[in-house]
């Protein structure tokens, strides 16, 4: 490699480092100003900046679900989206559902149906669960939701099954298969039964 392609690259990877990104979220309810590489992933602002380990890395490819968190209500994968997306975002980690003292009734019902095993799976099952029970209120159907006979038929409410749960959580998985204890979590929220 000559001196003046060496000289370049050097330029190039040094310029990069040295371009910061500030940005502004909302993280469990608190205002939080990070300054970030701009390639940096939510999952990584929240873990190695802001110190929130509860949402894991998994994979770190969007196949597991181990890092689901909460972006304006909506569950997401946060090793696909970069921090400096999330711009004025409100974000919801674990942490942020419920504390020791005030469990969310997802975190409750998580631990009454022994939902977890070795716990890896957890914090990312419980936020997907509460997500998904948001876009059931909001009527999003799923590959298993069954066609109603008429779209503006007021009873076109989501009947959450077992096959429907299992069908919207799909996107998380469960190394220790403690999935018919997971699906009995979510079941125990829909029926008012957790707590």
């Amino acid at each position: 490699m000559s001196d003046s392609v060496t000289h370049t690259a050097g330029r190039s990877r040094h310029g990069t480092a040295d371009r910061l990104s500030a940005v502004e979220l909302t993280v469990n309810g608190r205002v939080r100003r990070l300054t970030v590489d701009p390639r940096t992933t939510l999952l990584d602002a929240l873990r190695e900046h802001l110190g929130l380990n509860g949402t894991k890395k998994g994979c770190d490819h969007g196949q597991c679900g181990a890092c689901t968190v909460l972006v304006n209500g909506r569950r997401i994968n946060s090793c696909l989206t970069l921090a400096v997306m999330h711009e004025g975002d409100e974000v919801v980690t674990i942490e942020g559902l419920g504390t020791p003292d005030d469990l969310h009734p997802m975190q409750r019902a998580f631990i009454e149906r022994d939902g977890f095993q070795c716990g890896y799976c957890t914090p990312g099952q419980i936020c997907s669960a509460v997500g998904m029970l948001t876009e059931v209120a909001a009527d999003w159907p799923s590959h298993a939701t069954e066609a109603t006979t008429t779209a503006t038929t007021a009873a076109s409410r989501i009947a959450l099954t077992d096959e429907e749960i299992r069908e919207r959580m799909s996107g998380n998985i469960c190394r220790c298969a403690a999935y018919p204890n997971i699906v009995a979590a979510v079941r125990s929220v829909v029926e008012g039964d957790a707590g």
